[in-house]
């Protein structure tokens, strides 16, 4: 569904972050495949991870390695999730920091590592020390859209996002990739997740935005309903514009606010949109719910239903499986005669059956777009929250048949 349109030489810089990538051949496959990124002294960075409990090497050290104070790097490296590989899986981990830390001159606490890709195979260690100084020697404030595309695994195209601003008269950036097609339901931030402005945020204030982003924009999206063992998102504020933000009633930080939910939630539906085989970026869109978790059940039981999920795929607007999949949500007490069900615009059921005036044209007309709004109204509280889903192809299964041959 996605295409990749990503114009190397026009995406902005974000002074204090400089990125590289190299081929490290952590796959058997001809591309940049590891990604080092070093960040300015004094910059303010936060982290979110997995909640997996079967986490992976890197999360375990990253966490470790953010407790210990400031961070200066970032390692990233696609084709190997490093998970489930026991105390050889954490030295190898924290080699590669030690490697970094030696070619950047810092020390090995201030690398957070972070993997992505096959579980339960081991490092490629050699050939990662052999391409981190290789790294290290074209760093450049330039390569964002080379990032992108270096931390991918499945997915078909990079996800990417920027946006400009100025701060007490100062001209400031955020730029953002993340990575993540299978294996999508966070439950705290996407699969891999790195976001960067050159403004200057307080500790306190750049974890609150850390929060309140993930909550709106990857603590919403689902593609098959699993949480991997290495997820991560963080936010670096590198402070090199010299723009200080440090009230959060300030109208600067209101407006750098709203402008980091925007790439947010611009990167998240990508991932979505991007979810393996999808053809369809769907929103599930729940109202009048006696609570926001109440809410948020009915919404992923609907948009990770294997067999709406298949509907959606087909085209087939089978109102039939909405209807089943609300009602196996869980939810206690559900008066069926006050539920509604909407297409977009169109009401499909009200009070609990099929509306009078619904066809099957009018569904079919919703179903063959690329994005489209499914809504379901409870109409017994006032919580309204939504999520965001796809369908369910022949080429998922394809894709994750074959994903280790």
């Amino acid at each position: 569904m996605p295409t990749d349109s990503l114009q190397l030489n026009v995406f902005p810089e974000v002074l204090g972050i400089r990125l590289a990538t190299v081929c490290a051949q952590i796959k058997s496959w001809q591309r940049d495949d590891l990604l080092l990124i070093d960040i300015i002294q004094g910059a303010a960075v936060s982290a979110l991870f997995t909640q997996n409990t079967f986490c992976a090497a890197p999360v375990t050290l990253a966490r470790k390695h953010l407790r210990c104070g400031e961070v200066r790097a970032l390692l990233i490296n696609a084709g190997n999730a490093n998970a489930a590989t026991g105390m050889r899986g954490l030295a190898d981990t924290q080699a590669t920091c030690n490697a970094v830390a030696q070619v950047l001159g810092i020390n090995a606490e201030q690398v957070m590592p972070f993997s992505t890709g096959v579980i339960g195979e081991y490092l490629p260690l050699m050939q990662m020390l052999d391409a981190i100084p290789r790294a290290a020697a074209q760093l450049a404030s330039k390569h964002w859209p080379q990032a992108a595309r270096a931390i991918m695994t499945t997915d078909t195209i990079a996800k990417i996002a920027s946006r400009n601003l100025e701060i007490k008269g100062t001209a400031c950036t955020i730029a953002g990739i993340a990575k993540g097609s299978g294996m999508i339901r966070p439950n705290m931030a996407t699969m891999l997740a790195f976001v960067a402005t050159d403004a200057a945020i307080s500790q306190p204030l750049l974890d609150k935005l850390m929060n309140e982003a993930v909550a709106v924009s990857f603590n919403r999206i689902s593609v098959d309903g699993d949480c991997s063992t290495n997820d991560a998102c963080v936010l670096i504020a590198s402070g090199a514009m010299g723009a200080v933000i440090e009230d959060e009633q300030s109208i600067e930080y209101q407006q750098l606010k709203a402008k980091l939910l925007e790439i947010y939630i611009e990167l998240a539906k990508g991932i979505v949109s991007d979810g393996e085989g999808a053809s369809k970026l769907v929103t599930i869109q729940v109202n009048n719910a006696t609570s926001s978790e109440e809410a948020f059940k009915v919404a992923y039981k609907v948009g990770e239903s294997p067999l709406v999920k298949t509907a959606l795929y087909a085209s087939d607007p089978n109102w039939g499986r909405l209807i089943m999949a609300i009602g196996n949500s869980g939810i206690d007490n559900l008066k069926i005669d006050k539920v509604a069900v909407y297409l977009d615009d169109i009401p499909v059921v009200k009070a609990g059956e099929r509306a009078d005036s619904y066809s099957e044209e009018m569904g079919l007309r919703v179903f063959k777009q690329e994005a489209f709004t499914i809504t379901v109204d409870l109409n017994r509280g006032d919580s309204c929250e939504h999520i965001w889903s796809c369908d369910l192809s022949h080429e998922y299964v394809t894709i994750n048949a074959e994903y280790r041959s």
